[in-house]
């Protein structure tokens, strides 16, 4: 059976780190703490687990911190949580049993991992990480801001989930800030980073300067197609803000020159026409996010109520503002059946049981 050691960078983690850790006790083989500066107590909670805890000055750089918190490894994989991320008790039997089976030549496995939850606590949206990596075998995490591990090798996906149980607010500016000193440092943002740095653009308001920055990105040859996917749904997110609806519209269209239409696409584009009062035309969308495969293994964001959940509750709505309120009773009850606990199914349901 293999090791693992959890390698983790924290600063002022206090109120998670017991929680992280005590999450994948008996699990992991090792724990390998980089402190990169904390004021609290984190240092000496994260003591209570392991003897390797390591001070490292920061330097505005993830993938420099994380590369030495993997130095530090000794056992056969590395294994990267932040402090606000915990494995659910019901996820543990998975991962033991997946340790114990794991082929020997593997050398990264993806997990998921859920960062939203519904109002029933259920993963409302995930995507694939690089979770266990080979220890020793040249595989380097790259990019400041939002670091990756270019995948090499043997990879195995697997569904065990880590799940982002943050709590409270961080710093909302640090990410913008780390990219903007970059440029100002004259540093060229490769594809993928050009497209976080739209992101966090976006996020900013600033949305005349993100809308240029995924336009230049989504130019660039080397993009990976799941992060241009996903810039022309923040893109058209900009478009919109700035009143520019048929530039929304159209960079939401434009998603599908990449790849096959995805169902997180078809259901803002569905939005589109359904907030514009054309629901014959939204209709058609939210049929075809209904008619859309899922993608099990794929590494881009992923949603899954766009699958069923969202477009069967709008074409509830669709079907009775166009006056076919049988139809709009049925897909309400679709919906239910997704998610009876849902607060909007619950209010249509007691709205058509009005009339």
């Amino acid at each position: 059976m293999p090791t693992i050691s959890l390698c983790m960078i924290v600063k002022n983690e206090e109120k998670h780190i017991a929680r992280c850790l005590d999450s994948v006790a008996g699990l992991v083989d090792e724990i390998v703490i980089v402190d990169t500066g904390s004021s609290d107590r984190t240092v000496e909670i994260a003591s209570r687990y392991t003897p390797r805890v390591y001070s490292y000055p920061w330097k505005d750089d993830f993938s420099d911190a994380r590369n030495h918190a993997f130095s530090k490894a000794t056992m056969d994989y590395c294994m990267w949580m932040d402090a606000d991320d915990v494995l659910e008790e019901a996820e543990r039997a998975g991962f033991l049993e997946l340790k114990q089976t794991l082929p020997p030549d593997t050398d990264m496995v993806m997990m998921k991992y859920n960062t939203a939850f519904d109002e029933a606590d259920q993963p409302s949206f995930s995507y694939f990480r690089e979770r266990w990596i080979r220890n020793r075998a040249g595989f380097r995490w790259v990019g400041a801001v939002h670091e990756v591990i270019p995948p090499k090798g043997r990879t195995i996906y697997s569904d065990i989930a880590i799940s982002h149980r943050k709590e409270g607010a961080g710093d909302p500016d640090r990410n913008l800030r780390i990219y903007r000193g970059m440029i100002a440092e004259g540093k060229s943002l490769e594809p993928r980073q050009q497209y976080y740095y739209g992101r966090e653009l976006y996020y900013h308001g600033e949305c005349e300067e993100a809308a240029a920055v995924f336009e230049r990105f989504l130019l660039e040859e080397d993009g990976w197609i799941e992060n241009k996917i996903e810039a022309c749904s923040v893109c058209a997110g900009c478009y919109y803000r700035l009143g520019q609806e048929q530039a929304a519209l159209s960079m939401l269209l434009r998603s599908m020159s990449y790849d096959l239409p995805r169902a997180e696409l078809c259901c803002e584009i569905g939005k589109h026409f359904l907030e514009r009062g054309n629901c014959r035309i939204a209709v058609y969308w939210y049929e075809a996010a209904l008619n859309t495969p899922k993608r099990e293994r794929s590494d881009g964001f992923v949603q899954p109520d766009c699958h069923d959940y969202v477009p069967l509750l709008q074409l509830c709505v669709c079907y009775d503002r166009l006056g076919d309120r049988q139809k709009a009773m049925e897909y309400n009850e679709r919906a239910g059946a997704c998610k009876p606990y849902s607060q909007a199914y619950l209010y249509n349901k007691q709205y058509f049981g009005s009339l």
